[in-house]
């Protein structure tokens, strides 16, 4: 993992928040590499869960939300872990990081168990006082419960439907730990899947998601031996859940959480109903039934889906006699999926212009920086899957060399074919 991290900082993938002022706990800034493969993710998952389906729409719901919607959802009384503090030294734990009665970091004594809250509070409006106390949102899904009617009333979907969203969400964790892995600022990509409140289609709805979602971790290239999937045990599941699997993935800090998929049954709407008093149950034209939707969730961090294609890509090898680090990225998810590299900065015009050519179609980046060995090994380290050298040949023959990130392996590609070499080899 500190190679990862390490990797990370040096190609401008993450970044620690506010590094100057001696940074900020549990706050990351992604840099010009790591949006671009953020972007990927979130383009992959709202390709496969929205333009990919007819029953699935999507949503951009506030940050902030009124606060009766976190009365109703249970955040407010119940979103909270049990801390204790460190009477020596003041640092602060969350009870189930304690194995000894006893401070980890300088063995003081430590104070009784008590429940900490993990929203993030503010105010709304000129005045501080009761009445203008709000919170940044915990988790994107309840805005998605509390605008189920006008979603409906306006997409013309029929249950059963989905509601999509990627957003940022909040959490005031104790501890944030493991790079990326826990912070108090994150991204969440959710889908609320409404149908009929039997078991039969929360069984059968949930077997459908559970696979597909696997499925996507799949596609995006992540290795099928990193992933399991974990069910929950009947101890386990919330007071409101039928059934809960989670896919995990084989961090180096071992088995962790990736994504949740619960059959939450009918209990989000029906709580919402019951505090705003407005009607959120749907009339069945087909069975003549009035009924109250049951969901299925799929919940999913972009930035844990984030570190685990750093983790599952790294890798390392010897070319040439020297060690290098690649990451093995799928080229469709690769940040770039191109370099255009000058042989000479006397050969930057024409280099240029077909680097403009290729960015039409393809992500694609120009690089003129250091020595061509330099060169591979920046973009090696980035994931990207193949460079492209235009060099004083590629005058006469009209060729340039591409070489293969993972093999090292280099070939001549006549110009006009390098788009339909780059399309066959970069497909989805």
């Amino acid at each position: 993992m500190e190679e990862i991290v390490s990797l990370a900082k040096r190609r401008g993938f993450v970044f620690q928040s506010s590094e100057i002022y001696g940074g900020i706990n549990g706050f990351w800034d992604f840099g010009p590499v790591g949006v671009e493969l953020r972007r990927k993710i979130k383009d992959f998952w709202w390709k496969r869960i929205v333009h990919d389906r007819d029953d699935v729409v999507g949503v951009d719901t506030s940050i902030i939300a009124h606060p009766e919607t976190w009365k109703a959802s249970g955040h407010i009384d119940c979103f909270s872990d049990p801390m204790v503090d460190c009477k020596q030294c003041k640092k602060r734990f969350r009870t189930d990081e304690i194995t000894e009665k006893k401070c980890p970091a300088c063995g003081g004594e430590l104070t009784e168990a008590r429940q900490f809250n993990l929203m993030f509070q503010t105010t709304v409006g000129a005045s501080h006082d009761s009445g203008s106390i709000a919170y940044l949102r915990p988790e994107t899904c309840q805005s998605i419960f509390t605008q189920f009617k006008n979603v409906l009333s306006t997409s013309r979907q029929k249950i059963p439907f989905g509601i999509a969203q990627i957003g940022k969400s909040f959490r005031n964790e104790i501890t944030p730990r493991n790079f990326i892995f826990r912070s108090r600022e994150f991204e969440q990509m959710e889908l609320e899947f409404f149908i009929r409140p039997t078991k039969e289609e929360g069984k059968r709805w949930y077997e459908h998601w559970r696979n597909a979602r696997l499925q996507w971790f799949y596609d995006m290239g992540v290795k099928k031996e990193k992933l399991r999937l974990r069910e929950h045990s009947k101890d386990e599941l919330a007071h409101y859940a039928r059934a809960c699997v989670d896919i995990e993935y084989e961090f180096p800090i071992g088995w962790s959480e990736l994504e949740g998929i619960a059959d939450r049954s009918n209990y989000d709407l029906t709580q919402h109903m019951k505090f705003s008093r407005k009607e959120l149950s749907v009339f069945d034209d087909q069975l003549k039934e009035k009924y109250v939707p049951a969901v299925v969730e799929c919940s999913v961090g972009v930035d844990r889906t984030f570190l685990t294609l750093l983790c599952d890509a790294f890798d390392k090898d010897v070319v040439g006699g020297e060690e290098r680090i690649v990451l093995r990225l799928a080229p469709h998810m690769a940040p770039f999926q191109a370099a255009v590299f000058p042989l000479s900065n006397k050969l930057a015009e024409p280099a240029l212009s077909l680097e403009h050519d290729l960015r039409q179609k393809f992500q694609t980046e120009y690089d003129d920086a250091g020595s061509i060995g330099k060169r591979y090994r920046r973009h090696d380290e980035i994931g990207t899957p193949f460079c492209i050298t235009y060099d004083f040949q590629s005058e006469e023959d009209h060729q340039v060399t591409i070489r293969d990130r993972d093999t090292t392996k280099q070939e001549r590609i006549s110009i006009d074919q390098v788009k339909v070499w780059l399309k066959e080899r970069l497909k989805n």
